[in-house]
């Protein structure tokens, strides 16, 4: 048995808060470590202890393994928790841990390495009889050598970096002749992410399901599986939304994959938890994708409907005790459902957002869960993945986990940025998801390439958003005038008045005139249209309203003469043109490039001079981990360019002039 008191949590946001909370309940001190970008972040305060490892960028900080393996020691840590991303299947790391005396919660550096390169994991799981992709994953890397492969093998591939994950360094490819950007794109992401360009290529199983299975082992040659998950939602070969058990999985395929993914543990020693995933295409066959050595992100769907706790069992494995649980102990109960909520656009191509978040309203509910490393105040910076936190619903069947989820969704707001979350609940609301059928092209079948269209605004949410900014302003004045009390609100010696407001959500602008009742009634008229509204409930960003007797939540929040507002699950922000100084800016040329995004030049394939078409690749900005291609939409000539490679760029910096050419 080996002797663990302190932890040091290598990792940050919500999977750091996650595993802090389960290290305490068991009793044990936790040591938490912070980039300059993250003094002020939640996990810091939760740890018992807390040390600052560098800058911002990750790799002046979190990818600094000797830099947190000397915290744990100066600490009196015992071990290190690597949560997942960063450095948790980074095999030196691991070896440096257990080089310095410290126990690594997790698998040994061998399993990593096997594992974490796809190429020799790949020709592993062959050997060991597991179902396998066919493929190149050969040693040759020359870009003569993949597009030959590749052109062996047919269309459509998926190029794929051989290390890391995420989507990052993977291309799907259709046409031989794209075969080769893709390539060159997916080697220099892969490598700037992972440190490695290495690649392999795969025939592309079209709409499969993303099916993974959660594995156990310990150190006494114990492996179990623990039932799947579906992932098959997902985005940019990202995953969305997870949910456990599978919606097609019947006993006798979960026996078939279980058995794999135990025999792919056995077959390297595995200890700890991990995951084997697998494509199942519609025919029920199944093939290895990869194996992650770590904690997943959606690892609390499998907690839900196992009832364990996987970072508790993570704990207790690494301490040298034995799981306690045999594979017929395992019993997979009710349904559980996670998405992730991201901060960014998805109506500008899903870009990542950043900026302060100005109020976190997270949902109260029976069968919720928020995992999220976030609050009120706290900076999201361009350095880390976009990912803010997770919320996770059970049920007894799947649609009440459903259902929860998407009341859940509609009573949380995160205001202060762009996120997701309005996606994720149309995401949960098509009739393909709710019948269980969805694939890895849910996304790219459901919503199309074009922008996610947005809910056009209705009357009677005008007429709340209206309401708002009479209170929001009613309570300014309040506080503004000394010896007015409560009793004199709304008081009015011409009951017939009204408070004329002229308002605009977007470029669409309206009037609203506000007349005050009794007893906190308000007759609002927009568009010819009169309403009644009752105030039941307003306090710290929340509202309860009755409009024409239906009762309505509304959170909010108020910034700069602009009301921030969740209304029946959707975001609206409405300003007071009156109130606010600021003037419309026209519009600029297409011709002129702008950074979309706080992000790096990782590419620049213009120069002064250059003759350039609509659709010409201009550049790539890489932020929070993916890159970003930059095209011109118009015709021209390049007259000037603004940025240079490796430079870190603002949103909206100028990038690059293009004169336009009819």
């Amino acid at each position: 048995m080996k002797f663990i008191d302190k932890i040091l949590i290598a990792n940050r946001g919500e999977i750091a808060c996650r595993i802090i909370r389960t290290a305490k309940s068991m009793g044990k001190h936790t040591v938490a470590v912070y980039s300059e970008a993250d003094a002020q972040a939640l996990h810091v305060d939760m740890a018992d202890e807390a040390v600052c490892i560098g800058p911002g960028p990750v790799g002046q900080s979190y990818l600094l393994g000797d830099v947190i393996i000397e915290a744990a020691l100066g600490m009196g840590a015992q071990a290190i928790h690597p949560g997942y991303g960063f450095l948790s299947e980074n095999a030196d790391f691991a070896a440096a841990v257990e080089a310095a005396g410290l126990v690594f919660i997790g698998p040994s550096a061998k399993a990593i390495d096997v594992m974490g390169n796809k190429a020799e994991a790949k020709r592993r799981m062959i050997k060991a009889g597991v179902p396998c992709v066919p493929g190149y994953e050969g040693e040759d890397q020359s870009d003569v050598v993949l597009v030959a492969e590749g052109n062996k093998i047919g269309f459509p591939i998926m190029v794929k970096a051989a290390s890391g994950g995420g989507g990052r360094g993977m291309r799907l490819v259709h046409k031989s002749k794209d075969l080769l950007n893709a390539i060159t794109t997916a080697r220099s992401e892969a490598l700037n992410a992972f440190g490695s360009g290495e690649l392999i290529l795969e025939k592309a199983i079209i709409e499969p399901r993303h099916v993974e299975v959660q594995v156990f082992a310990d150190s006494h040659g114990n492996v179990i599986h623990l039932g799947e998950r579906d992932c098959s939602v997902q985005r940019r070969h990202q995953k969305v939304v997870e949910e456990a058990p599978c919606p097609v999985m019947t006993p006798e395929l979960r026996d078939r994959m279980g058995a794999s993914a135990v025999e792919a543990a056995r077959s390297i020693s595995y200890e700890g938890a991990g995951t084997v995933e697998f494509l199942l295409d519609a025919q029920g066959n199944f093939y290895f994708l990869e194996m992650n050595t770590r904690l997943q992100v959606e690892h609390p769907v499998t907690e839900e409907v196992t009832n364990l706790d996987l970072v508790e069992l993570q704990i207790k494995v690494a301490e040298g005790e034995a799981l306690g649980y045999e594979q017929d102990d395992v019993f997979l109960l009710g349904h559980a459902i996670e998405v992730r909520l991201y901060a960014e656009d998805p109506n500008n191509n899903f870009l990542p957002s950043t900026g302060r978040v100005a109020q976190w309203l997270p949902a109260e509910g029976e069968g919720l869960r928020f995992d999220s490393g976030i609050r009120s105040g706290q900076e999201i910076s361009p350095f880390y993945d976009p990912m803010i936190a997770k919320v996770i619903a059970y049920g007894d069947t799947r649609d009440i986990a459903r259902r929860r989820l998407v009341e859940g969704l509609k009573n949380t707001a995160l205001f202060g940025m762009t996120t997701n979350r309005d996606f994720l609940i149309d995401c949960l609301s098509k009739q393909t998801f709710i019948e269980g059928g969805a694939t890895t092209a849910f996304i790219a079948d459901e919503f199309g390439d074009d922008k996610i269209p947005v809910e056009p605004v209705e009357d009677w949410e005008l007429a709340c958003l209206s309401l708002l900014h009479y209170l929001i302003g009613r309570d300014m004045a309040r506080s503004q005038a000394l010896g007015v009390g409560d009793s004199l609100l709304n008081f009015s010696t011409m009951k017939s008045a009204y408070s004329s407001f002229r308002l605009a959500i977007g470029d669409d602008g309206f009037e609203a005139k506000i007349r005050s009742l009794n007893a906190g009634q308000y007759q609002i008229e927009i568009a010819n249209h009169s309403y009644s509204l009752r105030l039941v409930d307003y306090s710290d960003g929340k509202a309860s309203l009755e409009v024409d007797g239906v009762r309505v939540t509304v959170l909010f929040y108020f910034e700069a003469s602009e009301v921030h507002a969740s209304l029946d699950g959707r975001i609206r922000r409405c300003l007071n043109i009156l109130a606010n100084a600021s003037t419309s800016q026209e519009g600029v040329s297409t011709g002129k490039i702008t950074a979309p995004m706080h992000g790096r030049i990782v590419e620049l394939f213009v120069t002064v001079g250059d003759e350039v078409e609509a659709g010409t690749r201009l550049a790539i900005v890489e932020a929070m981990k993916m890159q970003h291609e930059i095209t011109s939409g118009v015709d021209g000539v390049v007259a000037e360019v603004f940025v240079k490679l490796d430079q870190q760029v603002a949103a909206n910096d100028m990038m690059i002039d293009i004169t336009e050419v009819e």
